[in-house]
This record gives structure tokens, sequence and C-alpha cells, in this order.
């Protein structure tokens, strides 16, 4: 996309709720452990909310606590926050104090969420949104297949 073209803030899908798959099921970070800046665990990637047109994660869901799903939360966070992933966690780049304290999440309310919802993670975390002028896919200290979902890593069809 050029520096012209602006983005068309179609809402994000969960990649389960789509007809989208990993062609490589070992580059799926859902299920990791996610830990903090300084090896404290957060929680546990519970879903990846894709941006279609692009083919690209841009939030990860996050579920933390409870027991049996009775008092469990779930945490929203911009791809951008994420260090770098390892085959049994991903490293976020905030502190988990600072995570619990995000934005209120609950994957209950939001069935088709739009840029909206997304707005008060960027600004809380201090990221550039996906959609704003300028805007770059962070590039993390990773494989390229585990940074990018694009035609060679995620297929239609393949579940």
């Amino acid at each position: 996309m050029s520096q012209q073209q602006q983005p068309k803030h179609a809402a994000l899908q969960k990649l389960l709720e789509t007809d989208l798959a990993l062609a490589d099921p070992s580059l799926d970070i859902r299920g990791r452990k996610v830990v903090d800046r300084h090896g404290a665990e957060v929680g546990h990637v519970s879903a990846l909310f894709i941006d279609e047109d692009e083919r690209k994660v841009r939030m990860v869901e996050v579920r933390a606590g409870g027991f049996l799903g009775l008092g469990e939360r779930h945490f929203l966070l911009p791809v951008d926050a994420i260090a770098s992933v390892a085959a049994d966690e991903v490293r976020i780049n905030e502190t988990q104090e600072r995570v619990v304290r995000s934005p209120a999440y609950d994957p209950a309310l939001v069935k088709a969420p739009t840029h909206e919802n997304w707005e008060p993670f960027y600004g809380y975390y201090g990221l550039s949104p996906y959609w704003g002028h300028g805007y770059m896919y962070p590039n993390f200290p990773m494989t390229f297949e585990e940074t990018v979902l694009d035609d060679r890593s995620l297929r239609r069809g393949n579940l």
C-alpha cells in the first residue's frame, strides 16, 4: 500500500473465525505462554486477530487466571508489543503489572471489532496504530515466517 492510500479500517477477525489457516501449524503461537520483559508469566495466547486484507496479525488476545473458565481475564496486546517468540513462549515488551491495568476487554461483548475497539490499546501501550499514516509492521527478532502471515504461510481453506 502506498503512503497515499488509506487503509479500509476493516474489522479484524479472529483467525479461528475465518477461512484462513496457517500452512505450517508450528508457526501458530496460540496456546503459548506469554511472559513479560522480566520473565514473569502473564498468561497464554488465546486468539490472534488478523487483518484479512493484508493477512497480518494485528492483535493478540491473552487469557490469564481463572479455573475452569471462572475468573479468567482476557487482555489485548498489539502485535507491536511482542519482543520475541520461542517454541514455548511469547515475550512482550511490557510488564505484567502494566498488562493487568490495560483497558478492559471482554470477548463476549465485542463481536465484530473495528479500529475504534483497538485504539485504546495502542494508546495505552504508546504504540502507533496499524491504520496510522506511515505505520510499519514490526520487525521482531524471529523468523520472517513467524512475523508476517503472507500468501506462503497463510492459505484460504487450510483448516
